[in-house]
């Protein structure tokens, strides 16, 4: 069930990256399902499935999923494959290497600018589960993104979510997106280093890192957005992230198996409604820990907030996005962007 309704304008920083796209895609890990469970509709039941970094929390449903058997359970075959920025997880969808996307739903909107139709076909999240945080030594002279002037502010690379959260807290506070140096530096190990090293000032970054950065001692939360409230506060509204997007001409042409995935996630997400984070923790792979399971654990309890518990699409979260993307980039100010093309609630109400 579409929603129909013109808004105007929007999209999102940052180009298609396909000229990297085989050298991130060798590098890509994956994982697959056994797709053991009961017979699919003979088409489109293997599906791959690229993530914009598989043990980050934030995308922790599609994982989660395979861990609990729901694809299996559903007749499916999914390959979940990774990568370490949503935005290359996009560039994977669009040049028809995968079926689907786990990333960031505002990248629906950046790519409808560009002529691309994708849709998110299930909502994980209602807020963007990342962290705005400064390094120790830079947390005097940074109290607010209004102190971003001049600073280096770590990114997981150009065109990606966070490079888009980024610019708009900048924006938003007075500073012009050309008065700071954003500088890809990716996550976990690599984030914390160039903090450490003094490579950036700050950055934006989500859990497990979050919670290694705090523990180190590297660096201090300048504004948390993963929770509703955080993300109410910092953005003004609901902002939908993590979610599972695909082209639309595929959705209209594998409706079944579209569902199936849907209904497998959906499970998911109630599943995790009603479990604690150290039962959610249990299921994931050891190695996510990176031998620490109290510390993942607690970076688990504390991005819980930011997820939904039924896949729906958050009142005026669309807008929210809209709103936000259209603050800094001023070459697609002026782009019709149909709000009600980017994502569809038909499975995830089917799948109630």
């Amino acid at each position: 069930m579409r929603k129909s309704a013109r808004y105007s304008a929007l999209a999102a920083a940052g180009l298609l990256a396909l000229s990297s796209l085989t050298a991130c895609a060798n590098d890509a890990a994956s994982t697959a399902s056994t797709g053991s469970g009961s017979k699919g509709d003979g088409k489109g039941t293997k599906v791959k499935i690229m993530v914009g970094g598989l043990d980050k929390v934030i995308y922790m449903p599609a994982m989660l999923t395979q861990r609990l058997g729901y694809f299996d359970a559903e007749g499916l075959d999914v390959e979940l494959l990774t990568e370490p920025a949503g935005v290359q997880a996009e560039t994977a969808l669009v040049a028809g290497q995968v079926q689907g996307t786990v990333g960031f739903y505002d990248h629906t909107l950046d790519l409808q600018t560009k002529g691309k139709a994708v849709e998110s076909v299930v909502q994980f999240s209602r807020a963007p589960g990342e962290v705005e945080v400064v390094s120790t030594k830079a947390a005097g002279d940074i109290k607010s993104p209004a102190d971003f002037k001049g600073k280096k502010l770590g990114i997981t690379s150009l065109g990606s979510s966070t490079d888009f959260l980024t610019k708009y807290l900048a924006v938003k506070n007075g500073v012009k997106v050309s008065d700071f140096s954003p500088v890809a530096v990716g996550a976990g190990a690599t984030f914390i280093s160039a903090l450490q090293q003094g490579s950036i000032d700050g950055g934006m970054t989500t859990d497990p890192t979050v919670a290694t950065i705090l523990d180190k001692k590297a660096g201090k939360v300048l504004l948390d957005m993963r929770t509703p409230e955080g993300s109410q506060k910092a953005l003004g509204g609901p902002y939908p992230s993590s979610s599972l997007y695909m082209q639309t001409d595929w959705v209209n042409g594998h409706k079944d198996t579209v569902q199936k995935l849907v209904n497998a996630f959906v499970k998911t997400l109630k599943w995790m409604s009603t479990h604690s984070a150290a039962e959610i923790a249990a299921k994931m792979p050891a190695d996510y820990a990176q031998g620490d399971k109290a510390l993942y654990t607690q970076s688990i309890k504390s991005t819980l907030p930011m997820f939904t518990d039924d896949g729906v699409m958050p009142e005026n979260g669309p807008e929210t996005v809209e709103k936000v993307l259209k603050a800094f980039n001023t070459n697609i100010q002026n782009a019709d962007v149909d709000l009600a093309k980017t994502y569809t609630t038909e499975f995830v109400e089917a799948a109630k």
